[in-house]
């Protein structure tokens, strides 16, 4: 049977337990006390809705459904209970066979998760590695051969290595599918049927998954067995903290309009978002010409020169890091003030992922987007998704054909003056660039 949990209840499930209306700490989900040290050493204390309703489920064993937006907690949410299930000081590790499989789209969210799986399980003798293409195999391989209980991994590099005998699956007894609706986007699917098919048949199986497409949909009926569906928010609506606006602007005068804005000091730690590759790179060194930080990160850059990247942006070092969307799920940098759509996305859906980069673990965050006249229809598809008209600054420029370089999309010209939303015209420029002016808060194929 599947349980259904809105993403207002805060409560924990069991079974046909009633849920109680006090939000739990994470000292009453059950988790071993290690676990709650390392939780208390980060400043974690009470868990998110996702975290409450999930945690004591999957350590009673059931199969989960997680339909979560971006910014919610999911990691800690299947981190915290594997850590648990899988501590036993008394096991023996066997060369490359993991007990506990988590499969990510991206190397960033990869390097993120076993971050995670170590910060949290720092206390635990529980060993932990990470797979991922662009690198070196080797290192990888020779941490494999040593035993993990945990492997984080991506699909091309995970059944690069299982074909090499490198991998074998016969052992895991949780497996992970995070961020499944990206894996369908970047085309994995397959891959991944391919790799649920090596797991044994009796194993606990979680996947979480932003929006629910038919195929995800498909593959989660023939993964899981009678799973507990928890849905934190309606998919596809925007994170309330987000002030949004945008900004119409002849496509030439994009970059002037962004190191306009950037001149506002208060815009501490920026995240742009660039169409293509080619448009992130220049962009970048429009920036640093102007002499703000910057770096750009996207999937022609090598991993050495990523994690630089994000290092950079993590301190200070780099104030903007320019993006394609292969940042747009995965990235969790903390202190994310601002996130700007140099491009408006092509597809709607990426435009509520690209914004949950701000706004995280409870704080406020303002999204600013461009749209030029080959936008217009983008920006209509945009609205759509999230069923709300967006606060405008400028009038709306002639229509244009929409623009292909990006790959395509589904814009729509239409031009003339926009109806709905809240028009500020170009004197309330600044007022979007932060709060301290008034700005209205809006509620709301390559394999690796």
């Amino acid at each position: 049977m599947t349980y259904q949990a809105s993403g207002a209840s805060t409560g924990t499930l069991r079974g046909e337990r009633t849920a109680p209306s006090a939000r739990p700490t994470f000292a009453d989900l059950d988790l071993l006390n290690p676990l709650l040290d390392a939780l208390h050493q980060r400043g974690y204390e009470t868990p998110t809705p996702i975290q409450a309703q999930a945690i004591p489920l999957l350590l009673d064993g059931r199969d989960l459904l997680g339909v979560a937006q971006t910014g919610t907690g999911k990691t800690a949410a299947f981190a915290l209970p594997m850590l648990d299930i899988l501590s036993d000081p008394y096991r023996d590790l066997a060369p490359g066979r993991p007990r506990g499989l988590v499969l990510t789209p991206t190397r960033e969210l990869a390097s993120q998760v076993a971050d995670n799986f170590e910060a949290y399980g720092r206390h635990l003798e529980i060993e932990s590695t990470v797979l991922f293409g662009g690198v070196n195999q080797n290192p990888q391989v020779r941490r494999l051969k040593r035993g993990v209980d945990v492997l984080v991994a991506t699909p091309g590099r995970l059944l690069d290595l299982m074909g090499q005998g490198h991998v074998d699956l016969c052992e895991v007894e949780i497996f992970v599918l995070d961020e499944a609706d990206r894996m369908l986007d970047m085309g994995f699917l397959r891959d991944v049927r391919r790799i649920v098919d090596a797991l044994p048949t009796k194993r606990q199986s979680l996947l979480f998954s932003a929006t629910m497409p038919p195929e995800i949909a498909a593959l989660a009926h023939t993964m899981l067995v009678d799973p507990v569906r928890i849905e934190v928010t309606p998919p596809s609506t925007t994170v309330e903290r987000i002030e949004q606006t945008v900004h119409f602007v002849e496509k030439q005068r994009k970059r002037a309009l962004l190191v306009e804005i950037l001149e506002n000091r208060s815009i501490d730690r920026v995240l742009v978002f660039s169409r293509t590759k080619h448009g992130a790179n220049h962009l970048v060194r429009h920036l640093v010409k102007h002499g703000i930080q910057a770096a750009a990160l996207h999937g022609n850059k090598s991993q050495a020169a990523r994690e630089r990247a994000l290092a950079g942006f993590r301190t200070g070092s780099v104030r903007a890091l320019v993006a394609t969307d292969i940042a747009a799920r995965g990235l969790d940098v903390p202190g994310i003030t601002h996130v700007i759509n140099f491009d408006l996305p092509n597809v709607p859906e990426s435009y509520v992922h690209r914004i949950g980069r701000t706004a995280r673990a409870g704080r406020e965050g303002v999204a600013i987007s461009f749209c030029d006249g080959s936008e217009l229809g983008y920006l209509k598809d945009i609205e759509r998704e999230i069923r709300q008209r967006l606060d405008t600054v400028g009038e709306p420029p002639a229509a244009r054909p929409a623009q292909t370089s990006g790959g395509g999309g589904r814009g729509r010209s239409n031009g003339g003056r926009r109806s709905g939303g809240r028009h500020r015209g170009t004197r309330g420029r600044q007022a979007s660039t932060g709060r301290s002016r008034g700005g209205t808060r809006r509620r709301a194929r390559r394999r690796r």
